[in-house]
């Protein structure tokens, strides 16, 4: 498989002008956002500044709430090239009204023209998010939606300090040549993107926009890991608001800054957020890894705990509207951009794997809708936490580091009951804590596992991590065959259950639980799912391959599907194998090993035996680059276990 970086993306007409396309509408979005609420922060009497801000503000979230369910349906409906070249088109007729508003310096209009933007906006959201999935491989979904999001980032910062500097000029005249000329540039980009069939083209529209949208949401919940995943994706938006929106006044009374040091704030948020998008494709070794986001959701409380403390302890002082160099002379204000900083990477590491994971697992046909229902739920969330910061800092009077204290016990609460309804966010992550921080693992040959559809992958048993070991690798979600000692041991039963492992005895065993793991894996692969068994029935005593049990025959004679054979390798001598009794001595060994895992072509059904996989698994192993000291050439290991 091709280890290219994501930033090959950049150099194909698959994503470079819908990358640049979505680059300039969020640019230019901000640009004139920020361009407006200038406006009436300084040229609007002072009693009715908080009351056309909050009204800018609810006027640009409303379309999400009215247009999203309809936006979803159109962008599944219809060819997502010619819908994003139309919405960029509405983009220079609307920032053409907003050079009038400009001219005429009148707020109420300039105010229409954000709710046109919002509504803009709405329409282009399902169309982006499904028009990635649609172009992308799996393999690449982590790195273009890394680049999507980093790139949204930083054109917010970038639009935000243009939208100010331009406004600053007082003239109408640099603000509207730079608004309709970006939304022409968006349009050109999209005049460039390949075409995109409709995902369901027979879709009626609903006109109701009431009925339609109950409709969308009740979409979300069919598939529980992309529901708990949106509620993830919302989370983190109400997270970001309550910390974003309080960067003007924790800058000017809480570290007693200027507008450059908010400037500086943001500026620290972003860069982060950026960084930590672009490292989810190199961390996850290019696959939707959702191991990330309990990673990233630590980090947010880690970093936004620290935050309040050291921006809680700030020394009192009587000056205000410090400079960047002057606040950075005070004790704890490196931590503080540093604390920014961070939250901004895991915020990255948190939001890009639930937006990769939302687009993998919905239906083909129902990405854009999905997408739609996330947007009304993201702007339901971000109007709670602009609730939530009225009540506590205005009606209870608490200070700002005390409402991001009270934002990270939320974040902490919300987080362990996602976790806990879907522990294979912890799966994963052990999964990839394995394959990443303790084994450097080796592949080849991932491809030649179908994207889809029911298939039974057989592997040589060499370590207790070996299922993690596949698992942190392979990229369909696996049901793993284990034994039923391993399965109930080490107190990790509600782990494996919540993989849904199948159990299983021997026929000497426990003859009643054989036949329920044999019918879990008849159902298992009749709903199209990945299956893996170790054939060989327990771990190697030896380190060499044991005999491969007749039970994998019995499957594929009751349901005939591909078999795909791999080979671990370099795992023998590790402190999960049965190299040595004593398992201090083998602590040391083969830690950050290099381990292969090798996967051959898929065998029909029809050619399935117990002795053909062991030698096609077999032929594997030897392929292997990696030589193990550790292993002693010997005949290969008599299994005398009857297990599937």
């Amino acid at each position: 498989m091709s280890e290219k970086s994501q930033f090959q993306l950049l150099k194909q007409r698959r994503f470079l002008p819908f990358f640049l396309t979505q680059f300039f509408g969020a640019f230019n979005d901000n640009v004139f956002k920020n361009a407006l609420v200038i406006m009436i922060a300084f040229r609007v009497v002072e009693e009715q500044v908080d009351i056309l801000t909050n009204l800018a503000f609810g006027l640009f979230i409303l379309p999400f709430f009215l247009f999203s369910a309809f936006a979803g349906q159109v962008a599944d409906k219809f060819e997502k090239a010619m819908l994003i070249r139309r919405v960029k088109m509405g983009e220079i007729c609307i920032m053409l009204l907003a050079s009038v508003g400009f001219y005429l310096n009148s707020i109420p209009l300039l105010i229409f023209v954000l709710f046109l933007m919002g509504s803009q906006s709405t329409l282009f959201g399902p169309v982006k998010y499904g028009y990635l999935p649609e172009k992308l491989s799996n393999h690449e979904l982590m790195g273009g939606n890394g680049l999507v999001e980093s790139s949204t980032f930083i054109s917010i910062l970038l639009g935000t300090i243009l939208g100010g500097v331009l406004i600053a000029l007082d003239s109408f005249v640099p603000i509207s040549v730079a608004v309709v000329t970006f939304a022409t540039l968006g349009y050109l980009s999209a005049r460039q993107i390949p075409l995109c069939e409709a995902a369901e083209p027979t879709i009626k529209l609903d006109w109701n926009l009431w009925r339609a949208t109950v409709k969308n949401l009740r979409i979300i919940p069919e598939k529980r890991v992309v529901f708990l995943s949106v509620l993830g994706i919302s989370w983190f938006w109400f997270f970001g608001s309550v910390f974003l929106a309080q960067m003007p006044n924790f800058s000017r009374t809480v570290l007693n800054g200027n507008e450059h040091v908010v400037t500086l704030l943001l500026t620290m948020f972003s860069v982060g957020i950026g960084v930590g998008s672009l490292l989810c494709e190199k961390l996850s070794g290019r696959r939707v890894e959702i191991g990330l986001v309990p990673v990233g959701a630590l980090g947010l409380a880690w970093f936004g705990f620290d935050l309040y403390w050291v921006s809680s302890d700030w020394p009192v002082s009587g000056l205000q509207n410090l400079g960047i160099a002057a606040v950075m002379q005070v004790p704890g204000a490196y931590r503080v951009l540093t604390d920014l900083a961070m939250i901004g990477v895991f915020g990255g590491l948190y939001i890009v794997p639930l937006y990769s994971l939302v687009q993998e697992r919905s239906d083909a046909s129902k990405v854009s809708r999905v997408i739609a229902g996330n947007n009304i739920i993201n702007a339901i969330f971000m109007v709670v936490a602009a609730v939530l910061g009225m009540v506590v800092l205005g009606v209870l009077g608490w200070s700002i580091p005390q409402l991001f204290m009270i934002t990270v016990v939320l974040h902490i609460i919300v987080c362990i009951y996602i976790f806990t309804v879907v522990p294979e966010f912890i799966l994963r992550l052990i999964a990839w804590l394995l394959v990443s921080l303790v084994y450097r693992v080796k592949y080849k040959g991932l491809e030649k596992i179908p994207a889809e559809g029911p298939v039974v992958l057989v592997c040589n048993h060499v370590a207790f991590v070996d299922p993690a070991i596949v698992m942190g690798r392979v990229r369909r979600p696996t049901r793993f065959v284990m034994h039923h000692k391993i399965y109930s041991s080490f107190g990790m039963k509600f782990l494996f259950n919540a993989a849904k492992a199948i159990p299983v005895a021997s026929a000497k065993e426990d003859p009643e639980m054989m036949e329920a793991a044999f019918q879990s894996v008849r159902e298992a692969l009749a709903d199209g799912d990945v299956v893996c068994i170790f054939p060989e029935g327990r771990l190697t005593p030896d380190g060499q391959i044991g005999q491969f049990k007749k039970g994998i025959e019995r499957i594929i004679k009751e349901t005939p599907v591909p078999v795909v054979p791999m080979a671990l390798n370099n795992l023998w001598g590790s402190m999960f194998s049965r190299y040595s009794k004593k398992i201090v001595g083998r602590l040391p060994r083969k830690f950050m090993a290099k381990v292969e895992l090798l996967v051959g072509d898929p065998l029909p059904p029809e050619q399935v035996t117990a002795d053909h996989l062991f030698d096609l698994v077999t032929e594997l192993k030897n392929q292997a680059e990696i030589a193990n000291p550790l292993l002693e050439k010997s005949e290969p290991s008599e299994n005398t276990d009857s297990k599937a």
